[in-house]
């Protein structure tokens, strides 16, 4: 396990176009689902204060 360790650690290959391509795709799935999630949220809240407003 230790010597699949070191071989990981001092691996210094730099890294390919199709991992820097998984990692964006990564990055964009969370960026949006946040967005997604916190504009659904967003909404709701703008819409109560809208009617507690127009009260």
């Amino acid at each position: 396990m230790s010597d699949f360790i070191r071989r990981i650690w001092s691996d210094d290959e730099g890294q390919d176009i199709a991992e820097y391509a998984v990692m964006l795709a990564v990055i964009l799935v969370l960026v949006v689902g946040t967005i997604r999630l916190i504009g659904s949220n967003s909404n709701t809240v703008f819409s109560s204060v809208a009617s507690a407003v127009a009260q």
